[in-house]
Order: structure tokens, then C-alpha cells, then sequence
């Protein structure tokens, strides 16, 4: 890794990582110096967008690359832990798309060979490293809510009935829970750990997937969460965080860079907004980018553990839904 930036190294080049790298000019801590596509002529259309100097027409050749300090793994679902362990065994560490992998087992296999080789390895839950999330786990830890009695988080969006579209695809690991459902997911999991509880439903697409899916996770403690997604239809996207104190009330996308109030039992009011320009995925990069200069082999803040303990979560929601897309 250079003194100053760290250099990125792009695998796959399809919406979310453009997303990226627009997202990542806007830092200061890394830049993009390859990407790397099946196809040639993705990766140099990809390039020559964002001005990317060097330009790989297989996969094996990006990770290969001895410009590239960490490899952001930007492929469909079901090639997550494939491509995460081919960036492994090269040595690069790995910023990996969520959802981390199909399942739980993908999941621990994509961590057993970062920790094998002693290599950097995170998920890429944007949502974690935004300011406004930042400023709400600040406002847990002064105790303002007090103990947590519920969390409700919802995410969905209006997709077309396409049966072609990979969204609705079992072999692509469409459907609205690991598209959509893991940001509630693991907004939850952030705030209440993994539960010792989990109950769901679900109805299918023609295709198997799921359409939509609702979950009520009981936590340790007594603390439940109340957790939706959706592809028929745009929903508030919106969050609560719930105390015996008061209450944090998070606006719509919550995922993306918003803001909040805090209210107290007494009626008070506190909004919290910070000015934000770009989708966000820079933050996230940032944290990649300080835990390297540290030496940490993951973020305190995405720890690999609690990325295995999301899938698993999501493992017993497909069960109890019967969903066409298990692994």
C-alpha cells in the first residue's frame, strides 16, 4: 500500500461498482488503478469511464495485478465467495459485496481463508460506516434510549415481473431477502446481535424466489425486531430504534446517507442531519483504508463473525419460508 491512498483493484463491473468508484473519486483515502472483467471489453468500456489505467479481461489477471493493494469483489451473489477466495489465495485483502456469500456455509469458508492467510477481509454493508449511523451508535452508547425494546426496519422497492431478470433468478440468488432484506437484516444485527429467535414469511415470485418477506427476530434479553422487504412495491425504507427511555426515529432510505430524531418520553425533540454529497460507499472504503494503515485483519465496526451470524439468520428465514433460492 502507498503512503497515501490505497490502491483499488475492481472485480466485476456492474452497477454497484461503478457506484463505487464514482463513490471512492469523491475520498481522499484510495483510488482505482484496475479493474477486471470476463469479458474484455466490459473492463476497458469500465475504464476508460472512470479513467481506470489498467485493464484485465479475467479475473485471475486483476488479482494477479502487483498494483493493487485490496481487491473490492463487485460480482452477482453467487459468485461472492468464489471470487473472495480467488482474491485471497492471491494474497489481496477483500472488500466483498453483500450479502457476503449464498449461506452461512459460503460465508465461513470465505472466512476461514482470509484468517488461514492472515489477509484483510470485510463485508461491504455500506449502510454501517454512513455519518448518520455513526451519530445513531453514539447516541446508544450515552445510554439517551436506555435498555432497547424493539427495532423496525423496512426495505422495498418496485420492481418489474421480468422472469429474465436476474432479481427473480433461483441461480443468480435473486428475491427480495438477500437483494433487499439485508440491510434490515443486519441494521438488526448491528443493534441487538444475533437472535435467539426467528420467525418468518414469505410469498414467491412465479420463478421460486421471494417476493416479499417479513421476519420477527427475539433477541437475548427480550428485545424483538420487526423486519420487512419488498420487491412489489416502494416502501418508506425507514427505521425506529426503540428504548424504555425514548426512541430514535431514522428517515427513509435509512440505509443511505439521511437523518433522525431522537425522541424522548417526555415529548422532546433532537433532529440530527449532517450535509452529505455522493451515494456513500465511500465510508466504507475509508474504514478499509484505516484498518490496513492499522494492521487489523477486520473492522471492529463489520467484525467477519457477525457477517457469518447475518447469513445464518438468513439461512433459517429461507427455511422457514420454504424459499426456492436456498444454496
Amino acid at each position: 500500500m502507498t503512503a497515501d491512498l490505497v490502491r483499488w483493484g475492481i472485480l466485476g463491473t456492474g452497477s454497484i461498482a461503478a457506484t463505487f468508484a464514482e463513490d471512492l473519486a469523491a475520498g481522499r483515502s484510495g483510488r482505482v488503478v484496475a479493474v477486471g472483467s470476463r469479458r474484455p471489453g466490459s473492463a476497458e468500456l469500465f475504464a476508460d469511464r472512470f479513467r481506470v489505467p489498467n485493464r484485465h479481461g479475467s479475473y485471475e489477471s486483476l488479482v494477479a495485478d502487483p498494483e493493487v493493494d485490496v481487491v473490492y469483489v463487485a460480482t452477482p451473489h453467487p459468485r461472492h465467495r468464489d471470487d473472495a477466495v480467488l482474491a485471497l489465495e492471491a494474497g489481496k485483502p477483500v472488500l466483498l459485496e453483500k450479502p457476503f456469500a449464498l449461506d452461512a456455509r459460503e460465508a465461513r469458508e470465505v472466512v476461514a481463508a482470509a484468517r488461514a492467510r492472515g489477509l484483510f477481509l470485510m463485508e461491504a454493508m455500506w449502510t454501517r460506516f454512513l455519518p448518520h449511523v455513526a451519530e445513531i451508535r453514539s447516541v446508544l452508547a450515552s445510554g439517551a434510549l436506555g435498555e432497547i425494546v424493539s427495532v423496525s426496519a423496512d426495505h422495498g422497492q418496485r420492481f418489474p415481473d421480468d422472469p429474465s431478470s436476474w432479481l427473480l433468478s433461483p441461480d443468480y440468488g435473486g428475491g427480495a431477502l438477500l437483494d433487499l432484506g439485508i440491510y434490515p437484516v443486519s441494521f438488526a444485527s448491528m443493534l441487538l446481535g444475533p437472535p435467539s429467535q426467528v420467525v418468518a414469511v414469505s410469498d414467491p415470485t412465479a420463478t421460486g424466489v421471494d417476493a416479499q418477506t417479513s421476519i420477527l427476530l427475539r433477541h437475548p434479553g427480550g428485545a424483538h425486531a420487526v423486519l420487512t422487504c419488498t420487491l412489489r412495491a416502494k416502501s418508506p425504507t425507514r427505521a425506529a430504534i426503540v428504548g424504555i427511555l425514548g426512541r430514535i426515529e431514522v428517515d427513509g432510505d435509512f440505509y443511505t446517507p439521511t437523518g433522525f430524531d431522537v425522541v424522548t418520553v417526555d415529548g422532546g425533540r433532537r433532529r440530527v442531519e449532517r450535509a452529505h454529497e455522493g451515494r456513500g460507499l465511500r465510508h466504507e472504503a475509508d474504514e478499509v483504508a484505516r484498518c490496513l494503515r492499522e494492521g487489523l485483519p477486520e473492522s471492529p465496526l463489520m467484525p467477519l463473525d457477525e457477517s457469518v451470524s447475518i447469513m445464518a439468520t438468513m439461512d433459517e428465514v429461507r427455511a422457514q419460508a420454504a424459499l426456492g433460492n436456498e444454496a
